[in-house]
């Protein structure tokens, strides 16, 4: 009956949207209005309600298509899948990521079948006493990976699962943490894949207005305004360090701790490289490097590739010493794919100069690792998807013609952070708001001050509000790659991780909103340190006050 009333409700919320959508007004900045919203609001809305990703994220993508193809029903499936569907896997970039995630997969289950996940666990195990210290362990893993955001997410995530599954610390938990010492902490890094693009942004938008610089000093000046970047790590370890959580993930933690179940009991996890078929019951011996050299060959040749690749397609404009220059420069799909195929052939060739193996075997746990993460192929292939669409109807547009209305300069920052945030939820996309908000942003700080925009608290922080307020919608967003990827890394039911992170991500976002609100008061860099003074502390009574103790609630119930 459940059922019956599910679809039947599904059904009518869907002709109610198109019947919506047939006869709204045309209105803001893109040409459908407020009908703009409607594709990715379906899939979220789906999503949380079916709890059918694949499923949402099409009907989403076809809403759109819709849209652009007169409401022909027809027309708009084949739309669906050979220009959108098709078209993001055809992609150069999106189809890197694919077969990188994949090769991840097969390392991994080459790894699993060697025992080489079992060591490290009971390695870690003995270090890490309790899930407390494999939290920590785990969080201060994926600030190490700080370079790549995709790199961090299908390094840290299978890594440290199974030393957080020993210590019942729930998989909702680590997918968290994961996603939330991914895109928050490249965004932020010295030397990462985002770095280029940022500056490039940067530059972009100030030479515009001719304004020159360095404009790789303007980032890092922006870095102590990147309050939800910072906000979200140390809401991490205050969640750690006192031991609380609160809404949704209390419970799946107090589960955790007190059923021994890392995964609800209706969860689908996004991968399946830690379950029998994956175990080899034959006696190995259990060694650490059987997990550990493939690994840090996968980092190292990340890192290494990153550099030279950079270098490489610079054809000389870019020194081989100037290692920032080369990690911005560089084309980081290739060189995922380059380290995950290195990775796997590490550990193919450990599996079978050991013995442990034999090339056959080899293959066939590498074809079944990669087997695993099909699904989550087909996730990242429509998120792209939903992202084009998006695009093509002018979802970003609507929503800053609406909202970016001229403003008091003291409420700027906090303007343009609400409406990054909203884009980048709504598009799944970091880069995607970037691009959109930060020529549109910068200019209108710079009509508030005179002298140098480059060197001001005002434009400064506006410019750091769109970079972490992108973030945002990568960090939680289910439309989102990054969050994908981290379900999938973690092997997290993927809306189970969505809903128990985003009361943590509007937790951050809100300190940031307040904090950018200060800066907008005073204007001048002691704005700044008031800001991060105040989400310091607040951080910390806030889960003082309203986080629970898991450990108290595990003593209650036994």
């Amino acid at each position: 009956m459940k059922t019956k009333l599910r679809i039947f409700g599904l059904v009518f919320m869907m002709l109610m949207l198109f019947t919506v959508t047939a006869f709204a007004a045309e209105e803001g900045g893109s040409p459908y209005g407020a009908l703009s919203l409607l594709p990715p609001l379906l899939a979220i809305a789906l999503a949380f309600l079916t709890k059918q990703v694949i499923l949402s994220l099409f009907l989403g993508i076809f809403s759109g298509v819709m849209m652009l193809n007169g409401y022909n029903p027809f027309i708009s499936f084949l739309r669906t899948l050979d220009s959108y569907i098709l078209g993001s896997l055809a992609d150069g970039w999106n189809a890197g990521i694919i077969i990188f995630t994949l090769s991840i997969g097969g390392m991994i289950g080459i790894i699993g079948k060697m025992g080489g996940t079992k060591a490290i666990a009971e390695a870690l195990a003995k270090k890490a006493q309790n899930a407390k210290s494999a939290q920590l362990a785990t969080t201060m893993m994926g600030i190490l990976v700080f370079f790549d955001d995709y790199a961090n997410t299908l390094i840290v995530g299978p890594t440290m699962r199974p030393l957080t599954d020993k210590m019942n610390v729930s998989r909702e938990k680590l997918s968290y943490i994961v996603d939330s010492t991914a895109a928050p902490v490249a965004g932020m890094a010295f030397i990462s894949t985002w770095i280029g693009y940022e500056i490039g942004l940067i530059a972009d938008v100030f030479t515009g207005m001719g304004f020159e610089g360095n404009f790789f000093m303007v980032f890092l000046n922006t870095i102590p305004y990147a309050f939800y970047n910072i906000f979200t790590l140390v809401l991490i370890y205050n969640l750690i360090l006192q031991g609380r959580d609160f809404g949704p993930m209390y419970d799946a933690e107090v589960r955790a701790r007190t059923t021994g179940k890392v995964l609800g009991d209706n969860a689908k996890p996004m991968s399946n490289l830690d379950t029998e078929e994956f175990a080899d019951h034959r006696e190995i011996k259990l060694q650490v490097s059987n997990a550990v050299v493939p690994i840090a060959v996968l980092i190292l040749a990340t890192f290494f590739g990153l550099w030279y690749n950079g270098w490489v397609l610079g054809e000389g404009d870019i020194l081989f010493s100037d290692i920032r220059g080369c990690f911005g420069n560089a084309d980081a799909s290739v060189v995922l794919i380059w380290s995950a195929v290195l990775g796997s052939i590490v550990a193919g060739v450990m599996a079978w100069a050991r013995k442990i193996m034999n090339i056959g075997e080899v293959l066939d746990s590498w074809v079944e690792g990669c087997k695993s993460l099909l699904i989550t192929a087909i996730i990242l292939i429509l998120a792209w998807s939903i992202g084009g669409v998006v695009g093509d109807v002018g979802t970003a547009d609507f929503l800053i013609q609406v909202v970016s209305t001229t403003v008091p300069a003291i409420l700027l920052p906090i303007l343009v952070f609400g409406i990054s945030c909203l884009v980048a939820f709504s598009t799944g996309t970091s880069w995607g708001t970037m691009a959109i908000v930060v020529p549109l942003a910068v200019p209108l700080a710079t009509a508030y001050v005179t002298g140098d925009p480059t060197t001001s608290p005002l434009v400064l922080a506006t410019l750091s509000a769109v970079l972490s307020g992108s973030i945002f919608g990568d960090h939680c967003s289910p439309i989102s790659d990054t969050t994908i990827m981290s379900s999938m890394a973690s092997g997290s039911d993927h809306m189970d991780h969505v809903k128990t992170q985003i009361p943590y991500a509007l937790t951050g976002a809100a300190f940031a909103m307040v904090s950018y609100l200060i800066v907008g008061f005073i204007e001048s860099f002691a704005g700044d340190m008031i800001g991060l003074a105040f989400g310091f502390i607040g951080i910390y009574i806030f889960v003082k006050l309203v986080g629970k103790k898991t450990d108290e609630a595990t003593l209650k119930q036994v």
